[in-house]
């Protein structure tokens, strides 16, 4: 789809933020998957006129981030972790139950267009073990049977709520638009920080 007026506006936006245009290149690489659900080449080779840069720069950068999908994913990207202490407490099997409940393998998607699944090596919440993340928003403490009421919940068209983050939870993407820097207005939504992630601060105050 060729780029509009518009999303010319918003580019221009974007470099505008940073001393050196080259620094726009992640969240210009967002903004190309909140327009079109994943980083096309016509995406990559705009940003690369637009920053002067090689189109190979701009994807050297959108294939060593996993952030950044070279194909359409769905419309709920949900990652699972599967890395050591999340794979102990449940999440390999809530990663196996997920694939046999909706039919699908990593980094696909289910027919509809409505989920897709990925495992993730680290969700960076290894207190809220083991945790989903939908969109990039958290849902923590997770079991096989939570895990699947989420991904039905996805495909019913009323998506459960994160734990933590907003009320409601954002397409993947409206999330890439937030990851762009383009505030959907939803940052003092929810919880950010919960009781077992501020539990060592609380400690150090103590002195303990």
């Amino acid at each position: 789809m060729p780029f509009t007026n518009e999303d010319a506006t918003v580019i221009e936006s974007i470099i505008s933020r940073y001393p050196r245009k080259r620094s726009a290149i992640m969240p210009l690489l967002h903004f190309a998957q909140a327009r079109d659900g994943y980083v096309t080449n016509e995406s990559i080779e705009t940003i690369a006129q637009k920053l002067d840069l090689e189109t190979a720069e701009v994807n050297a950068v959108a294939s060593f981030y996993t952030q950044y999908k070279r194909q359409p994913v769905g419309e709920y990207h949900v990652g699972v972790c599967i890395n050591t202490l999340c794979a102990v407490m449940g999440g390999d099997a809530i990663y196996e139950g997920l694939k046999e409940h909706l039919g699908i393998e990593n980094n696909c998607a289910t027919k509809d267009g409505k989920v897709s699944l990925e495992r993730i090596e680290c969700n960076a919440a290894c207190d809220y073990a083991p945790v989903v993340m939908a969109n990039w928003e958290f849902y923590d403490n997770q079991t096989v049977q939570s895990a699947k009421d989420l991904v039905d919940s996805m495909r019913n068209g009323n998506p459960l709520a994160p734990t933590r983050g907003p009320n409601k939870l954002p397409t993947w993407r409206e999330n890439s638009a937030v990851l762009a820097g383009i505030s959907d207005g939803r940052f003092s939504e929810g919880v950010s920080a919960g009781e077992p992630s501020l539990l060592g601060l609380k400690l150090s105050k103590e002195g303990k």
